[in-house]
This record gives structure tokens, sequence and C-alpha cells, in this order.
């Protein structure tokens, strides 16, 4: 459903010339399965999901989505993904049903449907209370269910989370995780960016560990603790990440 090949995007610096983002990244998600893409802050991650929702075009390399390649057909792309990040932005004078129904009415649904899907994902969300609530008005946690049913009112197959429950108290992101483990059980092919290992532990069936662009390890969560002998996935992280940093500290006194 989604397939990543040697994908690479490299970004103008003034003082530093050529700067890369992503250096070879390939992974391929499928569908009822949530793939966990982690990594600390400024590591690819959310440049890779821009590249695979056709926010950005990637400098080389394969990024295709639900059978179409995200640079050269982008409309399908976007017809067939939902994106939701913690930062998605919330209208402060639209109730959360008007919200909603706005972004499916964008996506073109029939009325009728759009009517029947929108008490569907208020009913599945528990969101009938604050239907008629202002955006202004929510909370964080009313405004992240909002989030979320407007990245599913069109039904996509895909669905990519970019650190979903940033900033959120435990409980606000408990229910944003269930919400995304329900749609995982329901077929969709879900990638899921975070730096929270505890969310990587619960949630994800395989997950790859991308730093400085490149991803350093892949698998589900046993194999990589099997394969590294590390029984502490934090732990797996960060020796991995500091690995990765000696090496790249090495090359460069050598270079």
């Amino acid at each position: 459903m989604i397939h990543v090949e040697n994908l690479t995007k490299s970004f103008a610096d003034l003082r530093r010339g050529s700067v890369p983002a992503l250096d070879g990244v390939s992974f391929d998600v499928y569908p009822g399965e949530i793939f966990g893409l982690l990594g600390p802050n400024g590591a690819g991650k959310t440049t890779c999901l821009r590249i695979l929702s056709t926010v950005l075009k990637p400098t080389s390399g394969i990024a295709t989505v639900a059978g179409y390649e995200a640079s050269t057909h982008p409309a399908e792309v976007r017809a067939r993904i939902g994106f939701m990040s913690g930062n998605t932005g919330i209208y402060d004078r639209m109730t959360a049903w008007e919200m909603v129904e706005y972004f499916g009415r964008l996506y073109g649904i029939e009325e009728k449907a759009l009517q029947a899907r929108l008490h569907d994902i208020f009913t599945t969300l528990q969101m009938h209370d604050i239907k008629d609530t202002l955006g202004s008005k929510m909370s964080t946690g009313m405004k992240q269910k909002v989030s979320i049913a407007r990245t599913i009112v069109h039904d996509p197959p895909v669905l990519i989370f970019d650190e979903p429950t940033s900033g959120l108290d435990v409980l606000v992101a408990r229910a944003v995780l269930k919400a995304i483990e329900a749609l995982r059980d329901e077929g969709k092919c879900i990638i899921f960016s975070t730096h929270i290992m505890r969310e990587v532990e619960k949630l994800c069936d395989r997950i790859a560990i991308i730093h400085h662009g490149r991803i350093l390890a892949a698998g589900t969560v046993p194999e990589l603790e099997t394969v590294y002998d590390e029984p502490d996935m934090e732990e797996l992280f960060f020796d991995l990440i500091s690995r990765h940093d000696a090496a790249l500290a090495a090359a460069a006194e050598s270079a």
C-alpha cells in the first residue's frame, strides 16, 4: 500500500550548500498494520511523510501510495490518504460537525452519503456531545478528535499520523492511540511517526528507526531486540543513535 524505495531529499543551505534530509530511505507498509517511524527531532520523519502526502517532492527515489507515485500523481494520492499531525489547525468559528462536514465536501462526497458518514464517525469517536461546539471553545482533546474525524471523513485506505500525540496529556494521548488502533483493525494502512518509545511498543506492528535521514534498523520490536541482543527498546534506540553519531564523527575527522 505504501512503497518507499531509495528516497532522498536535500535542501539548499546558504552556509552549508546542499543538506540531505533523507538519504536512501526504503520501506513498505501494508494494509491492516501500523508502521512506526521512530526517531529524534530532525531525523527526517516529517520530511518523509510530507513527500508521501505530496507536500514535498523528493530529490530522487520512489514514493508510491495506494498504487500511485506521489510526485507524478499527487491528486490521486491525496484522494487516498488522510494526514494528521500534532499541530493540525482547527477553525475557531466552525463547530465540530461543520468542520468535518466541510472537509467531506472538499473531497466531493455526495451530500446524503456525507451526512451518513458524519453520523458514523461522530458515533465511533464519541463526538456527538461536542457536535455543536465551536473550535474556539474546544479543549485540546476535543480538537484532536475533530482532527482525526476530518482525517478519515473520506474513508481513505492510507493514513499518515505525524506525532499526533505531541503536547497532549496522558488521557487525551491514550484516546488518540486507541482511535488509531481501531483504524488499523478496520484494515487501514497506517504510518505513525513518533519519538515516544512507549507508543511504539504498544501500538506499532513494525518500526523503522531513522536518524540523520537514514534508516538504521527496521522490523518488529521483538525482532530488533533479538538482533541487537537488547531487551530494552529505549536502550536499543539510544545505542543505535549513539553508534551512528560516532561513525559520522569519525568519518568527518578522517575526511
